[in-house]
């Protein structure tokens, strides 16, 4: 099959490369549509918001006309239910033949829906939202980052909920929020009203546009120009039913809900990104002659064996995300929700965390080299604007830099690897006693005397506070 844009065959890879085996006919049919939806509007929008730095409204109510801003939400709230592998294709389809910029704003979006719908049954202020996100173009997004925490995401320093007559007071700073102050609704995590010291005591709110002090306009970076990502600060009272799940629920969400969602999101996106990189230097390659010798650069055998390469190392990529994605239908019999509204604890998503964060690694790993690479086959060619690999190459090295970072998502996942999952102290709660020992046997008696009676006054302090 053929991969058609606008009337003509598309100029990149072509479908022998797309691993369709894994798509449904529907899947296939909707991947259809939206390669035409991103010739006709999302590539377009890309080219002018990169240029202007627009946020890309537009592309988004055209995904909302093919009912994509609720794709995951179960068909009881008016969603499509789309599965891990539909979710990954998406992502994927949007970055590449359409608007990197968009696609992070949709994955962002994409989580927000996810931690929604982990806990929706029975909330009916969750219901109702969902059911109107696509008919009126609703954007949500998921604002996680605390200034003090950078790409440890979960670690919310600077935020705290209570419980108050009218509902919660929630108080929250984020460093980075995709469409801050563009979206028209937000959830967010902060630690929990009953709050001790354990940053493992985390809740989940349900915030509109009105609610929160977003940075509109503010974004002024390298790549991503639509993106629009920038701080909020949030410090209201909200009704009782905006906390989403329970007070304590936080941690089991990113397990469950955002964590999962959010890497396969990055990896179809990233991967997207790399290959649409590809493939405009492909158009390129395969046209530009050296008239000297008589032959396009595309048949130079050192240009064939870099996209071979490329290729190669994407398809892996790839690969990896859409036999995890499976590998989350699978236990989650199609992607569904609502195995939580009659086990609320159940954590089928959660048993893939350490191949979640491997997805996001190597996409954006992939998306960032392979830009490099590209660049270096167009010659001089590919810094000029109208070949578009010059956007693509900027918008490529933010999933690198983006939390978890790569080098966060490493360490996590080599000291997993070399000591086990109980490693990892995600929350910063167990105390490394060898350092510390270490660092001790360097005082003096005095330096001893000095810690000892700072020790003595602070556990007098908390005693006297008992």
């Amino acid at each position: 099959m053929t991969t058609k844009w606008g009337d003509a065959p598309y100029y990149g890879l072509d479908a022998d490369f797309d691993p369709d085996w894994l798509l449904t006919d529907e899947q296939k049919e909707l991947r259809r549509e939206l390669i035409e939806l991103c010739h006709d509007v999302l590539r377009p929008n890309a080219i002018d918001c990169d240029k202007t730095n627009a946020y890309p409204r537009a592309n988004l109510e055209a995904l909302a006309k093919l009912r994509l801003l609720a794709a995951i939400a179960p068909k009881e709230f008016g969603g499509r239910g789309e599965n891990h592998v539909g979710i990954v294709m998406i992502a994927e389809t949007i970055a590449r033949y359409g608007c990197p910029s968009t696609a992070l704003i949709y994955m962002m979006h994409m989580v927000a829906v996810a931690g929604l719908v982990y806990r929706a049954k029975g909330n009916l202020e969750i219901e109702k939202l969902l059911s109107r996100i696509d008919s009126e173009c609703l954007i949500g997004t998921a604002s996680y980052t605390d200034p003090e925490t950078g790409g440890h995401f979960w670690y919310p320093k600077m935020s705290g909920a209570e419980r108050v007559e009218n509902g919660w007071h929630v108080h929250k700073k984020a460093a980075w929020t995709t469409s801050s102050g563009y979206a028209d609704w937000y959830i967010s995590q902060t630690t929990s009203p009953d709050f001790d010291g354990n940053y493992g005591n985390l809740s989940v709110f349900l915030f509109y546009k009105d609610e929160v002090k977003g940075a509109a306009g503010k974004w002024d970076a390298l790549g991503m120009h639509g993106n629009q990502s920038g701080p909020v600060e949030i410090d209201t009272v909200i009704p009782l039913d905006r906390i989403v799940g329970w007070p304590g629920d936080g941690a089991m969400s990113n397990d469950e809900a955002i964590d999962p969602l959010a890497m396969l999101i990055y990896a179809g996106s990233y991967n997207g990104l790399g290959l649409a990189c590809i493939d405009v230097a492909k158009r390129h390659v395969t046209r530009k002659a050296h008239a000297q010798y008589g032959r396009r650069v595309a048949d130079y055998p050192t240009i064939q064996d870099t996209f071979g390469r490329a290729i190669m190392e994407g398809q892996a990529s790839r690969l990896y995300a859409y036999s995890l994605a499976k590998a989350l239908d699978d236990a989650t019999d199609g992607g569904r929700w609502d195995i939580y509204y009659k086990d609320p604890k159940a954590m089928p998503r959660a048993k893939f965390s350490l191949w979640c964060f491997q997805a996001k690694f190597l996409s954006t790993r992939f998306s960032f080299e392979v830009s490099d690479k590209m660049l270096q086959t167009c010659g001089g060619r590919g810094y000029m604007r109208d070949l578009e690999l010059e956007r693509l190459l900027r918008d490529s090295k933010a999933g690198w830099l983006m939390g978890p970072s790569n080098e966060v998502t490493a360490q996590i996942i080599g000291k997993w690897g070399l000591f086990g999952a109980g490693a990892i102290d995600w929350w910063n709660q167990r105390v490394d006693e060898p350092v510390l020992m270490n660092e001790l046997e360097k005082l003096d008696d005095d330096g001893k005397r000095r810690i000892v009676q700072k020790l003595t006054s602070e556990l007098k302090t908390r005693a006297a506070a008992e």
